[in-house]
């Protein structure tokens, strides 16, 4: 998953923020926009005035919390959806919990539905109109979501964006120059209501406010929009790349959204760098690339350059393993900036290979609904970031998972006892060490919505927590009383994939699942790998993945057997590549795409992929 952009300037942002908070909802709409007509006049980016801000925001987190619900509520009281819940036009915390459920996506799906089927756009979740609809990348449970996005959440997107860039250049300036970004747009159809409906990060990038946001903040990409909205992600891809190396001497940093984006990028310049500099040394456009308006945008600026390509060639061609390509082949880059927690993590050490020396920095905290936090400690490494909530975008509850005691535990006389879940609590008052799931409330019409991530507070920034994020709280592998999460999985193939390290060979991604077919059931992890090992390796791989589940819940299962050996499935080159390819032509787009961690049998399309590209099945003796 947010934006205050008029023209990316600091000033805009404390302006509207006082408007809105010092003097709260007695000012009208039309004040509001009076306001914000005369901020766009003031002209470029004040980083420290945008710090300045959100210091002031975060000293006193739990009032602007309270102020936020107030507008959301203000704003989205006459919603048939709170409506019918009896608010009655409440505002204060206590009443809005007492009177409003937490609710997941299903509970709320019928109600997005109507949003995007009726052509009336009466207040059916908001009081104003919904712009259009976004979609979630569908990776996780097989299919994607339908969630709202209107104008507030897309300023709160460029306020993040804005934050994060002002922490992040103090800490390593870049110059007048572009960026190398490998963004991508997905398809866009007319829902029957007459709403636009596409990914969210091309809600995003369809923006006028995205590309002030972008130039305001040196931010602006390489590439032009021809290859940004091109369908074909292939082609699009190879563009990105060309275009990087024509201007790689103003290139300030990379990015795209995933780390995982940025891998497979670089991985497939190994395979067409020659193309490219041929490319360049004549100043002629791949036949791979056929869509006309693509080439019509390179013809352009594409002029035959020898010196260039032959630059670009010596580079490459003295590269060892392509270690450090980023910094030969881009010089003046500071930064690889991308989202790279949670389950971009595997893709670290890879990203580390490409960069050298680099820094990697994690990008913001956010997802489809809307975002949560941004990253103001740039310094971090990656397994480390924390994301500091902002605390005016949105209003914020946790639910403590300190205990688990709403889980499913085993009494002193093995029976199931479930406990009830505790109480959530608000944004100020959650404690340092401890996991939370987040609850959040949104000006897109999310209410109490759960959003199924896990976090742990790291600290405070101020009065404003600073939030890691540790997993998905629904992808977790469990058969009998064992459970284990999408992090649990990740240290699991970590500790394993290190016996590969004397053959040379890695673990270029990774999925797993729950075999019930078999009795007892088992798990089932699926390998892709950069090359052939030896039998007696691959033994022992899946020997020490069922020994770095150390749930005691597993361990005590595969004991006495109530849960099966576990299974190593190495499946052919370029599988993982197909379920890419899968969600691509669901409409996801390259930017949101996530290798889904965990396979059950609701994502059989994807299941269906796998065991088609199995040649290989190892069963483990670890408890034999």
């Amino acid at each position: 998953m947010d934006w205050f952009v008029a023209n990316g300037s600091g000033f805009f942002v404390r302006d509207s923020f006082s408007i809105n908070f010092e003097l709260g909802s007695r000012v009208s709409q039309g004040a509001r926009q009076r306001a914000s007509e005369m901020l766009e006049k003031v002209k470029g980016f004040n980083g420290d005035r945008v710090i300045e801000e959100f210091e002031a925001l975060t000293k006193d987190a739990e009032r602007v919390q309270r102020e936020t619900l107030q507008r959301i509520l203000e704003e989205n009281g006459k919603a048939e959806y709170l409506q019918n819940l009896g608010l009655g036009g409440k505002t204060d915390p206590d009443c809005f919990k007492a009177c409003v459920p937490l609710v997941t996506h299903k509970d709320l799906e019928p109600y997005i539905q109507r949003i995007a089927d009726e052509e009336d756009a009466s207040p059916i979740l908001t009081g104003r109109p919904i712009k259009s609809i976004s979609l979630s990348s569908g990776t996780t449970q097989g299919k994607p979501k339908f969630v709202p996005f209107n104008d507030e959440l897309e300023q709160s997107t460029m306020q993040i964006y804005r934050t994060s860039f002002a922490f992040r250049n103090r800490a390593h300036p870049i110059g007048n120059g572009k960026s190398l970004q490998f963004i991508y747009s997905s398809k866009q159809f007319k829902t029957k209501g007459g709403l636009l409906a596409t990914t969210a990060t091309t809600n995003v990038y369809l923006s006028q406010q995205f590309k002030n946001t972008m130039k305001d903040i040196q931010s602006q990409c390489c590439s032009p929009d021809e290859v940004i909205f091109s369908l074909d992600y292939n082609q699009s891809l190879y563009c990105h790349l060309l275009c990087g190396l024509i201007y790689s001497d103003e290139v300030q940093f990379v990015f795209s959204t995933f780390a995982h984006s940025i891998v497979h990028a670089f991985r497939t310049f190994e395979q067409v760098w020659e193309e490219l500099c041929c490319d360049i040394r004549e100043g002629v456009l791949s036949s791979r690339i056929t869509i006309p308006s693509i080439r019509s945008a390179f013809s352009k600026f594409l002029r035959p350059n020898p010196q260039l390509a032959n630059t670009i060639y010596n580079k490459c061609s003295n590269l060892s393993n392509w270690y450090g390509l980023i910094p030969e082949l881009w010089p003046n880059a500071k930064y690889v900036y991308g989202i790279m927690t949670g389950s971009m993590e595997p893709y670290l050490n890879k990203l580390r290979h490409y960069a050298a020396s680099l820094p990697l920095m994690s990008a913001d905290y956010g997802s489809s609904e809307g975002w949560i936090g941004a990253n103001i400690d740039p310094g971090e490494p990656p397994e480390s970031a924390t994301f500091t909530v902002l605390p005016n975008i949105g209003y914020f509850e946790f639910i403590p998972l300190k205990e688990r005691a709403h889980e499913q535990e085993v009494d002193n006389y093995g029976s199931m006892v479930v406990r009830k879940e505790p109480e959530p609590i608000g944004l100020t008052k959650v404690n340092v060490g401890e996991e939370y799931e987040i609850i959040m409330t949104t000006f897109a019409g999310l209410y109490r919505y759960r959003l199924g991530d896990v976090v742990k507070t790291a600290g405070f920034h101020n009065s404003a927590p600073k939030l890691q994020f540790v997993h998905r709280r629904n992808l977790i592998l469990t058969v009998n009383i064992d459970k284990n999460t999408e992090k649990d999985l990740q240290l699991a193939v970590e500790e394993a994939s290190k016996l590969l390290a004397a053959e040379k060979v890695e673990v270029l991604d990774f999925t797993s699942h729950v075999d019930m077919s078999t009795n007892p059931g088992h798990y089932v992890i699926f390998w892709e790998l950069s090359g052939d090992v030896k039998d007696e390796v691959l033994n022992n791989c899946c020997n020490c993945l069922d020994r770095a589940f150390v749930d005691a819940g597993y361990v005590g299962s595969r004991k006495i057997r109530a849960i099966g050996p576990l299974e190593l499935r190495i499946v052919n080159r370029g599988t993982f590549h197909k379920i890419l390819e899968h969600h691509l032509a669901l409409g996801a787009a390259m930017n949101q795409f996530k290798t889904p961690r965990y396979v059950g049998l609701s994502n059989h399309s994807v299941l269906q992929i796998l065991n088609d590209s199995v040649h290989k099945s190892i069963c483990s003796n670890a408890y034999d």
